[in-house]
């Protein structure tokens, strides 16, 4: 049997995530230019190791810790909001593509009153903005640590115009 090269996965699995980055970051602009919400991508923790080709800006790096959740922001009612984003080739998501740092991220958040989901795409043909506390409680919920499509459903966020609408029928705390 032949094996995949591992970093033709890689690669693939790098560019799927950046793909899918682009559309959430489409939808934040959106969101902002109708004063809703302002989200930014939260950088990942690097250190330059070395500098690769010093006139091109290359340099060699490594990650300092585990990411957090991708995006973190907040609604026009002042409620904070926090999120990851997690692409898939298959029919489901498995609750492990959220790591152990993000997991704590997410209920530290969530004790706030953040709103905290994830965001999946399957296939990049349906996209999904599932609450943390259905993400994080697949085993109780479902009897599995993974969601299917059928599971996903009911969580299904609509992509228009290449901007991926990731705030649609979204329930927000008003403030008075």
């Amino acid at each position: 049997m032949i094996k995949p090269d591992r970093c033709l996965l890689g690669k693939q699995s790098r560019i799927n995530g950046k793909y899918l980055e682009d559309l959430i970051t489409a939808g934040n602009e959106f969101y902002e230019n109708l004063n809703i919400a302002t989200v930014e991508k939260t950088p990942e923790p690097m250190r330059v190791i070395a500098n690769y080709k010093k006139e091109k800006g290359q340099f060699i790096s490594c990650f300092e810790k585990q990411a957090q959740p991708d995006f973190k922001g907040v609604l026009y009612t002042g409620q904070s909001v926090i999120f990851e984003a997690k692409h898939t080739d298959g029919d489901r998501i498995n609750q492990s593509v959220v790591t152990q740092v993000q997991q704590e991220n997410f209920f530290k958040y969530e004790k706030m009153n953040a709103i905290c989901f994830v965001i999946i795409s399957i296939r990049f043909e349906h996209f999904y903005r599932v609450p943390w506390k259905v993400f994080s409680g697949m085993k109780e919920i479902y009897g599995h640590k993974h969601m299917t499509v059928e599971e996903l459903t009911p969580y299904e966020i609509p992509l228009k115009n290449g901007q991926l609408l990731f705030l649609e029928r979204l329930e927000i705390e008003e403030k008075i």
